[in-house]
């Protein structure tokens, strides 16, 4: 059904729930984006992420994900802040990790979206995604007029930076599609030159394999290849150097969601760090982004940036 009428209540009900941008694109065959995904495979840019070399043609086409599929609503929830690491010294964590793991309260407002959305429309088929399955999630927000995909592969909203998550509701309700937006990168390279790994190997292409997130959250082995040593910049979990340099995050604001800040966690010394063990690793991290990497996988990452530690 045409649900085009419900454009704004849907708007007004996604701000209510914190999400502050929500667009709507037509469902169907990314074609752009296939052969960009295929080389990129291609060249090992994934890594040991093999699970990105699995479901290719889901990845391409919201249909096999949610049969009948004729929208994707994207949405934007900030997590931009200006909390920071108490000790300038300590370990740096990504920003998006100061607090509970967005996965947990992103899909809560989401799934309450997709009930109201059920409440004012009637039977609806679809699926909520938050990270939680083969979506190109910046591509759909893209399409959908939230921003364009810069030199560093991230979205970029030109009033608010990069600094959010991307959700998607992936539905049967045919709506006006809104966007695209013109790319605004213009001749600027801060992401590419600052890139402590190099990892941005061309403009809109990163080896994630050379990621320092890769390297610290995706990788599983043992130990970090030692090419990167000394080159790290202190990251142990994540990093924002892309994001940091980039001219257009000067205008995003702070968030207001208190689930998004661990005050411990930002107190933690470099000492605190170096000295940290499983049971105050359990304590510190409930909920948190940084139990993906496990509890080894941050004493690798912490030896691996510094060697005296414990």
């Amino acid at each position: 059904m045409d649900a085009t009428k419900y454009k704004n209540q849907i708007l007004a009900k996604a701000q209510e729930l914190g999400f502050f941008y929500c667009g709507f694109s037509k469902a169907g065959f990314l074609e752009d984006e296939a052969p960009r995904l295929e080389n990129w495979l291609k060249n090992n840019h994934q890594g040991k992420m093999s699970y990105m070399e699995n479901h290719f043609d889901k990845r391409l086409d919201p249909s096999k994900l949610v049969p009948g599929a004729k929208s994707v609503i994207s949405l934007l929830f900030n997590y931009a802040t200006d909390h920071k690491q108490l000790d300038v010294e300590a370990p740096k964590i990504s920003k998006y990790a100061y607090g509970e793991d967005y996965h947990y309260l992103v899909k809560e407002r989401l799934v309450e979206l997709f009930s109201f959305i059920k409440d004012l429309v009637g039977e609806v088929e679809g699926r909520a995604f938050v990270d939680s399955a083969p979506v190109m999630d910046k591509a759909w927000a893209s399409k959908a007029g939230l921003g364009w995909i810069g030199k560093n592969s991230n979205l970029i909203h030109p009033k608010e930076g990069s600094f959010f998550f991307i959700a998607e509701l992936i539905t049967d309700l045919d709506f006006e599609q809104d966007g695209p937006m013109k790319d605004y990168c213009g001749t600027c390279t801060k992401c590419i030159d600052d890139c402590p790994t190099e990892a941005i190997v061309a403009p809109y292409v990163v080896d994630g394999s050379k990621c320092i997130s890769y390297l610290t959250i995706e990788l599983k082995d043992e130990l970090l290849p030692n090419e990167f040593k000394g080159k790290m910049d202190n990251w142990a979990f994540g990093c924002d150097v892309c994001q940091d340099v980039c001219p257009w995050n000067r205008f995003s604001k702070p968030h207001k969601e208190e689930r998004f800040q661990n005050p411990k966690l930002l107190d933690f010394t470099k000492k605190d760090w170096m000295d940290l063990n499983e049971e105050t690793y359990r304590e510190l991290l409930k909920r948190s982004p940084l139990k993906r990497a496990k509890f080894k996988g941050i004493k690798r990452n912490l030896l691996f940036i510094d060697p005296t530690t414990k």
